[in-house]
């Protein structure tokens, strides 16, 4: 079998940021973005309770914010070291405001877990929010360091 494209980046030189990590779709219409947010192989890592929070909180923000309609899929990566961000139709700087907005929002929310319900989610009590929001707030310094034109992988 063809190696994914995500295996075929070199993770011993990734840090955390934002990246383009794939296009899909007849047109390549569909990207997926990299939200990198933890340095892989180092020992430090999301906790689970965190990322599952994280996953709930980015996922509805981005669906509800105003690039919604252009979100198809926002989930933690496996390896507990970011998220993945698909959208359609937003140019690169549009993507980079969504995330942006989403970790500031995130890094200061203070309410109910939206879909923290049996009814809604396999593990509700699997949340930790004081957790998700320091996580949030030490993305965003390096989110606010990056520029549109720069979201790509390098040395990989």
């Amino acid at each position: 079998m063809e190696r994914i494209a995500s295996f075929c980046v070199d993770h011993t030189r990734l840090m955390p940021g934002m990246y383009l990590s794939r296009r899909d779709g007849a047109d390549g219409e569909i990207l997926t973005w990299d939200i990198r947010m933890k340095r892989p192989n180092q020992g430090q890592y999301l906790s689970p309770a965190a990322a599952h929070t994280i996953e709930h909180l980015f996922a509805t923000f981005a669906r509800n914010s105003k690039y919604g309609k252009h979100v198809v899929y926002v989930g933690p990566m496996g390896c507990l070291t970011g998220f993945y961000l698909l959208t359609t139709g937003l140019t690169d700087a549009e993507a980079l405001d969504l995330v942006r907005s989403a970790f500031a929002w995130m890094a200061a929310y203070d309410g109910e877990i939206p879909g923290a319900s049996a009814a809604e989610c396999g593990n509700y009590r699997m949340m930790d929010p004081a957790a998700a929001r320091a996580e949030a707030a030490a993305m965003l310094p390096v989110l606010n360091a990056l520029a549109p034109d720069h979201l790509r992988y390098s040395n990989s």
